[in-house]
């Protein structure tokens, strides 16, 4: 599944190579969480997930996946799927608005008129098509673009990792799953693999080439533990 974050590399794009996928950083937005797990049919993107009912007139409280607002505040077709769904089934979203400071938006559904019925929707997945996602500047990436990319020493071309997820703690991490297990200062991903965070910014990351599927890093001592 697809989730509809995008992050952004404050840098200008040294390769034709290094082109975009799902859209570069919305700033000043709370983080989105991680995309979900469960599994449904190809071309679809994950922008919220339905968490409660908000009053008593069908609206809805929706916990976002998307850098991008106009997904919650748009009139437009959305589609609904339920976890244990083959298909999603499409719905008009009538109106939306951002719940100040909070990665929440309540959102209007047609046919969702009362909050008994908008109760019915809890745990429910907003989808939009994966062909519908945004353009993105050259130095934003979708956050799935970026993982899966394998990661070099830029210096050496040392293989390091592959890129497992991408965190936002006050700027945006990489987590790299090592190629090599360091003995200290690294997370455990899954299995007993070692992740490392790698700050996404240009000074240690100058290189990202999706074409060629690989990250280029340069990190300063003591971040891995794998320069011997």
């Amino acid at each position: 599944m697809n989730h509809e974050d995008a992050k952004s590399k404050e840098k200008e794009m040294k390769d034709k190579g290094q082109g975009t996928r799902d859209k570069g950083i919305r700033k000043n937005l709370p983080s989105p969480l991680p995309p979900s797990r469960h599994q449904f049919p190809d071309g679809w993107i994950e922008i919220g997930t339905i968490v409660a009912p908000q009053g008593l007139s069908g609206e809805v409280r929706v916990r976002s996946n998307s850098d991008f607002p106009e997904r919650f505040e748009v009139p437009g077709k959305r589609w609904l799927w339920c976890p244990g769904q083959i298909e999603p089934q499409p719905v008009e979203l009538i109106a939306g608005r951002n719940v100040e400071g909070k990665n929440l938006y309540v959102v209007k559904l047609a046919g969702v008129s009362d909050r008994n019925r908008a109760e019915e929707l809890r745990g429910y997945k907003l989808l939009v098509l994966e062909s519908d996602r945004p353009q993105l500047a050259d130095d934003e990436y979708h956050v799935l673009d970026l993982i899966g990319l394998s990661v070099y020493l830029q210096e050496s071309g040392e293989f390091v990792g592959t890129v497992v997820d991408l965190l936002s703690a006050g700027h945006d991490l990489l987590e790299v799953q090592l190629h090599t297990s360091p003995d200290k200062g690294q997370r455990t991903k899954d299995k007993g693999q070692k992740t490392v965070l790698i700050p996404f910014v240009t000074a240690i990351v100058p290189i990202v080439d999706l074409e060629a599927g690989r990250v280029e890093i340069t990190p300063p001592l003591g971040l891995l533990e794998i320069h011997n």
